[in-house]
């Protein structure tokens, strides 16, 4: 970092020592001793502008306490089978780490159907998951690397996207909102792979929308982009749609380990660390079957209504599902 850089995370640190106890309680959640790699991350998020950082991180600590997002990995989704339910249609999962140790968190865009349970459950799911990352994979891997790991990146699979997807667009909206108000510049990279002839629609509307900072996060790779994430992976780490051209729920197994599948080791791992730590609070009673509610910011209509017309507009064109950027894909 830069002098200006350590000069306004200093500022900032001397504003937050000044906000209420619960708002300070949360944030240890948070930081997980990282304080200063995490004021730089709202910091990054608002051009390190120090009031508007410090405007964003009090409103992103008050949405922790009045959601109780601390308690979040002690509220399991049960039965188990809603839980598998929820893997099955919102494909996300862990498929490793890169040589650096960032986790690689794998995205199944095309394929998700969102259609197993409430918009509730998966946005608990998702937090859920972005907790686990920050209260336990990156203070993991900081401590044995010896030093702050605080992101990771993203492999988006964007096979079978089409124009169905539009029904989704709101509940991504509002995962893609809680992220971006409450964890912000938590992904260091995002790639994108297996993309159809359609994403170059989609792409087009939202690259404008997005900052300038994000654009250059996101690399759309060739085909499934295997050799291109070799570069900064291990094969174990390489997402299963890398090494075979195609993702799949649980139900759609292919050759090679799953990491959507409620049965792959990270979402054994994650669903016993909640169901533990739900049991380690004393409850007499199982867990009853009910989604934790968190508030949402209600997403862009306009920003759907564009990206419905752009889509319109390539409904017809030859090659619809044709890879845009390598029509070959991966062997």
């Amino acid at each position: 970092m830069g002098v200006v850089s350590e000069e306004a995370i200093d500022e900032f640190l001397e504003l937050i020592d000044q906000v209420e106890e619960p708002l300070k309680k949360t944030f240890e959640n948070v930081h997980q001793g990282y304080l200063r790699e995490h004021l730089s991350r709202f910091l990054k998020a608002r051009d390190w502008n120090v009031c508007k950082a410090k405007t964003m991180l009090v409103e992103c600590l008050r949405w922790r306490v009045d959601n109780e997002i601390d308690s979040i990995l002690s509220k399991p989704i049960v039965p188990s089978e809603l839980y598998r339910g929820v893997r099955d249609s919102q494909l996300i999962g862990m498929s490793g780490y890169t040589r650096e140790g960032l986790p690689v968190f794998a995205i199944g865009v095309g394929l998700s159907t969102f259609d197993k349970a409430s918009v509730h459950y998966y946005v608990q799911s998702h937090i859920q998951i972005n907790e686990y990352r920050d209260r336990v994979l990156l203070p993991s891997m900081s401590k044995k690397n010896g030093r702050p790991i605080t992101t990771c990146v993203k492999v988006l699979d964007m096979t079978g996207l089409k124009l169905s997807a539009l029904s989704q667009i709101k509940l991504v909206t509002i995962i893609s909102s809680i992220d971006d108000l409450n964890y912000p510049e938590k992904t260091n990279t995002y790639y994108v792979v297996n993309a159809p002839y359609i994403f170059s629609a989609c792409w087009k509307v939202v690259k404008p929308l997005l900052q300038e900072r994000t654009r250059k996060k996101v690399h759309v790779l060739s085909g499934c982009g295997r050799d291109e994430l070799l570069k900064i992976m291990d094969i174990t780490s390489l997402p299963h749609f890398c090494r075979r051209g195609g993702s799949s729920g649980s139900s759609h197994h292919t050759e090679g380990v799953d990491c959507f599948s409620f049965d792959h080791p990270f979402h054994q791992q994650l669903y016993n660390y909640v169901k533990h730590h739900y049991e380690t609070q004393g409850q007499a009673e199982p867990a009853k079957q009910g989604s934790f509610h968190v508030g949402f910011p209600e997403p862009e209509a306009e920003i759907a209504k564009t990206i419905e017309s752009e889509l319109h507009k390539f409904e017809n064109c030859n090659g619809l599902c044709q890879p845009a950027y390598d029509r070959k894909g991966c062997p």
